[in-house]
């Protein structure tokens, strides 16, 4: 059984524990409602670029289509950009985003597929490589940056769109959480390489279709716009994953202080029984020694 010294040690010890854990969680709820609203707001843009995109590609088709749109023609060689955080202390936000890769990848493998993975952010490196030796290519290191913004991902976009007319890669995939609110993050991916045709609102039943003339041609028009898309996309991912962070970090924090607070309550309880054990064998003690006078 532990001494009263030791149990009152590890009282102060958790103490301690649960103070920096209550000022994480203090810490990432202040910056969750910036990073939420930043995620939150980039959305309506990256939907509208996408319906604008699906009315120019439904009119190229063919030889006229842009290779990040029609693609190289095969489907053998797949790049997974997993992004993933900085910092830890953020729950099983990391884990689930590498157990989604990894069924990703397993499930391309299964099917015959080369599968090559692009690593954004540190957390997720160690168990993807421990997993898939072999197959980390290009790592995008973002820790020297406070808040990754959207000249980092158009650097990400560029060097993916590099590789691509380089011939490295036929399909990109993108693996990042979506927020939804600080108790879930949802893993998603979603192809960006060769862009996928978004379905065209026009051609929902409930919106009247126009005749619209574009000025250069839609050629054109999507070799500018294809490029933007794919950084838009990544850099909606990295809003994504700093608002994620922030909430998983938030509930994680707050869960270790409850069970820090558990804990403390526990050892106080021993301590005390321990105290009165002592004090009780002090009395009997006493007790003994004044009858044998």
């Amino acid at each position: 059984m532990a001494s009263l010294k030791e149990l009152k040690d590890r009282i102060g010890s958790v103490k301690s524990t649960q103070k920096i854990t209550k000022a994480k969680q203090m810490v990432a709820a202040a910056k969750l409602r910036k990073a939420q609203a930043a995620a939150e707001a980039a959305r309506p843009y990256a939907e509208r670029l996408a319906s604008v995109m699906a009315a120019l590609a439904s009119k190229v088709s063919g030889d006229d289509a842009p290779k990040l749109l029609a693609g190289t023609g095969s489907d053998k060689r797949h790049l997974l950009v997993v992004v993933n955080t900085d910092k830890g202390l953020c729950g099983g936000l990391n884990s689930n985003l590498v157990r989604a890769a990894s069924a990703k990848a397993q499930e391309l493998a299964a099917a015959g597929k080369d599968v090559e993975f692009y690593l954004v952010g540190k957390k997720g490196r160690a168990p993807l490589k421990r997993n898939f030796p072999g197959q980390i290519g290009t790592h995008f290191d973002t820790s020297h940056v406070r808040d990754p913004g959207f000249e980092e991902a158009a650097s990400i976009a560029d060097e993916l769109v590099e590789m691509y007319e380089a011939g490295k890669f036929d399909v990109a995939h993108l693996v990042y959480p979506t927020f939804k609110s600080a108790l879930a993050q949802d893993p998603t991916i979603d192809q960006i390489i060769p862009v996928p045709a978004p379905e065209s609102a026009a051609d929902s039943p409930n919106t009247p279709g126009a005749v619209v003339e574009y000025e250069p041609g839609e050629e054109e028009i999507l070799e500018e716009l294809l490029p933007r898309y794919v950084k838009t996309q990544i850099f909606g991912a990295l809003l994504e994953i700093a608002a994620s962070e922030q909430g998983a970090s938030m509930t994680a924090m707050d869960n270790a202080t409850r069970n820090a607070g558990d804990l403390i309550n526990k050892l106080t309880i021993q301590y005390n029984r321990s105290r009165q054990a002592a004090i009780t064998t002090e009395l009997i003690e006493i007790i003994a020694g004044a009858e044998a006078l």
